[in-house]
């Protein structure tokens, strides 16, 4: 088997680009809206449909969330980014395809293991259109069936680079212009902050934050003004509003507008 996705709303994203010889599996008699699903798979010239048992499933994607459905990719695939670029690879790969000057936002994600978390991170980056998302092969979530499944599908449509060493990928992208802020709840509050037009934020762990390391390789340390009775914000929460605060700041250029 390909990649393999289950949820279906990123079943119903993933069909939309589906390669050749992708094959949705439906169980019978389940849940009535995978129909829909059904439909677009048979509209997709691309895509086969298999009905099988819900035991013949259950071995298949061994997992109690697959709601009777599951989109087999076949291979894996080249996915897009907004502005048709194909995904990066690794951190030079992204910046020997990124024009001088051109403006971007890049989230570097510091010990998110909590594949809940990086799910509805992923689902912020791809709204507020960020470049390239970078996770450590260590210590960290990656973007697996279930991480695609809690995003909703975004994370078929987020950049990402897998890399062995955050700070080495952090000093590369500041030789490019890049400026670096650290969230944390020390920092200086994030609406008195100027981003620039390449920006890389940083997000760090729940429980210990950044590594000591990665955040003396900030330029910035950022944080969220609140005025709650417990002392923090959930990471993935904290994530969407600096998005938002930057892309606040700094929208997004569409070609039409260019």
């Amino acid at each position: 088997m390909g990649e393999r996705i289950v949820g279906f709303h990123a079943i119903e994203e993933a069909l939309k680009q589906a390669p050749a010889g992708s094959i949705l599996y439906i169980c019978r008699n389940m849940e009535k809206r995978n129909d829909r699903l059904e439909s677009l798979a048979r509209g997709n010239s691309n895509v086969a449909v298999r009905k099988i048992a819900k035991i013949e499933m259950d071995r298949l994607i061994q997992s109690a969330d697959h709601r009777g459905a599951m989109l087999d990719m076949g291979r894996p695939r080249e996915r897009q980014s907004g502005s048709g670029r194909k995904d990066a690879t690794t951190v030079k790969d992204f910046l020997a395809g990124l024009p001088e000057d051109k403006p971007a936002l890049v989230l570097v994600l510091d010990g998110i293991t909590d594949v809940h978390n990086l799910g509805a991170i992923l689902r912020s980056a791809d709204q507020f259109s960020v470049d390239l998302v970078i996770v450590p092969e260590r210590r960290s979530a990656q973007a697996n069936e279930t991480v695609v499944r809690i995003s909703s599908g975004a994370a078929q449509y987020v950049p990402m680079a897998t890399v062995t060493n955050l700070v080495r990928e952090i000093e590369l992208l500041q030789k490019q212009g890049f400026w670096v802020y650290g969230a944390d709840m020390g920092g200086d509050a994030v609406f008195s902050m100027k981003f620039p037009n390449r920006t890389v934020l940083v997000m760090g762990s729940e429980g210990d934050g950044m590594s000591q390391l990665v955040e003396k390789h900030c330029d910035h340390i950022v944080s969220i003004p609140t005025s709650g009775h417990i002392d923090s914000l959930n990471v993935s929460v904290a994530a969407g509003i600096l998005l938002y605060e930057f892309r606040r700041q700094q929208p997004v250029v569409r070609a039409e507008e260019a």
